[in-house]
Order: structure tokens, then C-alpha cells, then sequence
């Protein structure tokens, strides 16, 4: 079968290789064995080939932090799926044809899903979601504020926001995005800006914003951190400028702005596995039904995962890139 490796850490597309590696082999009691039909080049999988990922595994290792797949075997205990079902996959490496994981990391999906979407459910909508529930119970009509609005969570916590009567204050790098995130949902965009929390005061006639999410890193956190409220919670969840988080101390001690971060695995980790396929089969029916999606750009066979890296790494795209390791979809 085929399976990306990187046997060095470098530019992603001089670094991997599509290789011919051994099957992997019949399922154990516990495990599943899928045939993987799409996956995502998401950054963090860039960062990975670079080494510049939080995971360095012993080299030669396969990247991928999601896809979606067929099931073609079950072992014996595993109820939840069967032969023909579609799943996605809650560990990584998925890079390849084949994969045999652990029952409880193969989370089925409903038959008719599109598969370009689906091979993106894994990570940005539960993040999404996630980060919309877990740290601040609001209520239809309360605020919350986000930079990098534009990014693929950033859409998604639009759309999960507005479902729920949230309004949301949509911080961004250039005005021309406004319209077609307004179209999504979003109540106000506005451009990044040392005068930020002064305008956002101005837009929402002072209403207090108890949610902030922000994932640059830097000043642009210290500038999301200055348009909460007091008692706000500011989340942390990614960091595009590689700085860590530069926030006025005024916040914290005179306002109480709590700063809190987010990495997906470990708010799933917390949850049984029922209630996480509960999760994903609550956002695959969002998916199926139209209201949540992204855009895709182009789908590559794996044997071109050099020129997929190459145009994932493009500015100008039109949404994500795919890579297809069985065939087109």
C-alpha cells in the first residue's frame, strides 16, 4: 500500500514522499481497518513536516491529523461500526491508503455524507463547537469577539454562533472579507487595529463580551483581551504569529480576565466515547443538512503529495486542499 513519510524535518514538499509500505494487516479484537478516501492539508500538518509541530515522533513518521475512510474489517468487540461504513479517525499518521486503529477512535458518519467534507469534520467544527460551550454559557442575543475570523474555525464559529442567537464581533486583517463573512452570519467585522477595543465599544454600544477566542498569538491577543468585559474569558487556541500571548497585566488584575487555551484532543479526552460520537454525528447531520461547510480548492492523488504541499503552502487559494490516497471522489 501507499503511506506518506518524512524521513527528515525540512520544507514540507522536499521532506515527504509517497512510499510503498507493507498492508496493514487484519484487525485485532478492539481494532478497525479502514480504506482512508480523503484527507486535508491542514498548517498544523505543515508544521509537522517542518518540525515545528508540539509532536516530533522517531523519523521516518507519516503526518495527518484527519481524514475520512471506508471500513473494510471490524475485530470482534467492535459494535459501533461495521464493513462499509464511513468513519473518521481520532489519531493521526492518516496519510496513507490503509489505516487499523482502535475501535473506539473510528467515529462513523452517515452514509450519503459528501466526502470532501467529511474528510474535514475531525477537527475545525468540534474545535468550533467546543470552544463555544465549554468555557462561558451564553445566552441567545450575548456577545463574543474572535480574530482570524476568516480562517476555517473562525466560519464555522460564525455559523455555530448564530444558530444559536449569539451576535459575534468578527476581528480580521482586510475589509474585503466583511461581506461574505456577514453572509455567514457574522453581526460586525471589523479590521485589526491598535484602536480596536474603542470601536468594538462604539459598534456594540458598550454591551459586555464575556467569550473571546483568538489564535495569533502576540499583541493581537493583548488587543482581544481589551475588548472583554470584566470576568471575561479570553481562549487561546492557536498561535499564527509563533509569539506567545502578549496581554496587558491590567486585565487580569483589576478586570479579571481569565486567559485559558484550547487543543481539541485534550477537551475530547474528557468525554466518554459515546458522547464524542454523539458530537461528530450531531455535526455530520449540519453538514448533510447544508448549514456547515468549506470551501475546497483542489483534490490531488496521493502519488502528487509533493505538488499538494507546494500549492497548500500558496496564498490565493479558494479553500482547503485535498488528497485522495484510493481514487478520485
Amino acid at each position: 500500500m501507499k503511506q506518506v513519510l518524512i524521513e527528515r524535518y525540512g520544507t514540507p514538499w522536499d521532506v515527504a514522499r509517497c512510499a510503498d509500505v507493507a498492508d496493514v494487516g487484519a484487525p485485532d479484537a478492539d481494532e478497525v481497518v479502514f480504506d482512508v478516501l480523503a484527507f486535508p492539508i491542514n498548517p498544523a500538518d505543515m508544521w509537522f513536516c517542518r518540525g515545528s509541530y508540539r509532536l516530533k515522533p522517531p523519523l521516518p513518521a507519516t503526518p495527518g491529523a484527519e481524514c475520512v475512510g471506508r471500513v473494510t474489517a471490524v475485530g470482534a468487540s467492535v459494535k459501533h461500526v461495521k464493513p462499509g461504513d464511513l468513519v473518521i479517525n481520532l489519531q493521526r499518521e492518516n496519510w496513507a491508503q490503509k489505516r487499523r486503529v482502535k475501535g473506539d477512535d473510528a467515529i462513523p458518519l452517515p452514509a450519503g455524507i459528501d466526502l470532501r467534507q467529511a474528510a474535514m469534520v475531525r477537527i475545525n467544527p468540534p474545535t468550533a463547537e467546543l470552544m463555544l460551550s465549554d468555557f462561558v454559557d451564553l445566552k441567545g442575543g450575548d456577545w463574543l469577539i474572535q480574530n482570524v475570523a476568516n480562517s476555517a474555525v473562525g466560519r464555522l464559529a460564525i455559523v455555530l454562533a448564530h444558530q444559536r442567537g449569539l451576535r459575534t464581533v468578527n476581528v480580521v486583517r482586510r475589509a474585503g472579507l466583511a461581506d461574505e463573512l456577514r453572509r455567514l452570519g457574522a453581526d460586525l467585522v471589523l479590521v485589526d487595529g491598535e484602536d480596536l477595543a474603542r470601536r468594538v465599544a462604539a459598534e456594540t454600544r458598550d454591551a459586555p463580551i464575556r467569550l473571546g477566542l483568538e489564535a495569533i498569538g502576540g499583541a493581537a491577543t493583548g488587543r482581544i483581551a481589551d475588548c472583554l468585559a470584566t470576568d471575561a474569558t479570553l481562549v487561546h487556541y492557536g498561535s499564527m504569529s509563533g509569539e506567545n500571548p502578549d496581554v496587558n497585566r491590567s486585565n487580569f488584575i483589576y478586570r479579571g480576565v481569565r486567559l485559558t487555551g484550547f487543543m481539541l484532543g485534550r477537551f475530547l479526552g474528557r468525554r466518554k466515547p459515546e458522547k464524542i460520537r454523539e458530537i461528530y454525528a450531531a455535526l455530520a447531520q449540519q453538514v448533510m443538512d447544508g448549514r456547515l461547510s468549506a470551501p475546497v480548492d483542489t483534490v490531488y492523488p496521493i502519488d502528487d503529495i509533493k505538488q499538494a504541499l507546494a500549492h497548500a503552502d500558496r496564498g490565493g487559494r479558494s479553500g482547503k486542499i485535498l488528497v485522495c490516497p484510493n481514487g478520485a471522489i
